[in-house]
């Protein structure tokens, strides 16, 4: 039997990436819907699929109308504006277009695509299955492990982006996957509001790690931090609330794995859908791929009849195309001694 390889999307994420990336482009259903942050969704899931090897596919996404950790904590995320209408639509958009399609899109009350995605890889694993994570954010660094990887979405769309793997993280940032929880409240994390402990960077908190394993140890031995690692960090260390800001920051970055969430739909998806689906948010150059990684067969020889679309981009390239001209050649006179042979 083939192992069964779930890819689990980060979908508000690549949804992000895909607005601000794409925005240029105006792209709109045929019905006249903005699309261009699904579009870049819909290919970058096309390439993810094929690049790792997929059996399964789930997408989770933020609850919309509610946060959990924001009730907890009102700062967290606070900083941030509020969601353009165009990324509101397209957000909306993306669940049912995945739907159609058979991909199933979970949306936990209250709580985040990372908690989907954890809920995911817990599950899987459990039942003796691999997880690949797809997405931009680090915090899905916490998941990684022996049946877990982290295909971490940079510039560059998939194929330019990294496969995470326990030894591939320690590599990267001197910290082991069970460690990451501690490195990151440590460290903080700005584009969510959450200040870390002052003046412990990075590299600072992965030699803390390096030297005690865990955080609540360094805390709890701050003669030890200024033994091995100096005056300066056990003084960051001792400083009023630098274990509050770490231990809210833990709390808040934590994330649930015991959701009772769907592990995938098994592919291949149904080609018609597929195919109508990538059709209507006018992605015809990922078409022939989507059909073959998401439902195992070539595209048919005629493409979708252009009556179906109600849309012909043949005549819309035509109509948007510039008349090109080009200037009169130079007049030379004729040279006597120029033949042929």
């Amino acid at each position: 039997m083939a192992e069964r390889v779930v890819l689990v999307v980060d979908g508000n994420s690549l949804l992000h990436r895909g607005y601000h990336a794409l925005a240029h482009t105006g792209t709109r259903t045929l019905g006249g819907e903005p699309a261009w942050a699904v579009r870049g969704l819909l290919s970058q899931l096309v390439h993810a699929v094929d690049r790792v090897g997929a059996t399964h596919v789930v997408v989770g996404m933020d609850d919309p109308d509610r946060s959990l950790r924001r009730e907890r904590h009102p700062t967290y995320k606070a900083q941030r504006p509020d969601k353009l209408p165009t990324l509101v639509s397209q957000l909306e958009l993306a669940g049912r277009v995945l739907r159609q399609v058979g991909v199933p899109v979970v949306v936990p009350p209250g709580l985040e695509a990372d908690d989907v995605l954890a809920s995911v890889a817990a599950r899987v694993g459990a039942q003796g299955g691999r997880t690949v994570v797809a997405t931009s954010d680090r915090d899905a660094f916490a998941l990684i492990s022996s049946t877990t990887s982290v295909l971490r979405i940079i510039n560059g769309g998939v194929e330019a982006s990294p496969v995470l793997t326990p030894q591939r993280l320690e590599i990267m940032l001197g910290v082991r996957p069970e460690q990451y929880p501690d490195f990151a409240a440590l460290r903080g994390d700005p584009s969510d509001n959450l200040p870390g402990v002052y003046g412990v960077g990075p590299k600072t908190a992965a030699r803390l790690l390096s030297a005690f394993g865990g955080a609540e140890r360094a805390f709890a031995d701050l003669a030890e931090v200024r033994e091995l690692l100096g005056d300066a960090v056990a003084a960051r260390m001792a400083a009023d609330g630098a274990r509050e800001a770490w231990a809210r920051n833990r709390e808040v970055m934590a994330m649930h794995t015991d959701l009772d969430v769907d592990t995938g739909a098994a592919l291949p998806l149904p080609a018609d859908e597929v195919r109508h689906a990538y059709a209507h948010c006018r992605l015809p150059g990922t078409t022939t791929r989507a059909l073959r990684a998401l439902c195992g067969v070539d595209p048919p020889a005629q493409p979708v009849p252009e009556e179906t679309l109600a849309w012909d981009p043949r005549a819309e390239w035509r109509a948007q195309r510039p008349e090109r001209t080009f200037p009169p050649l130079p007049e030379k006179a004729a040279d006597p001694q120029l033949t042929l042979f």
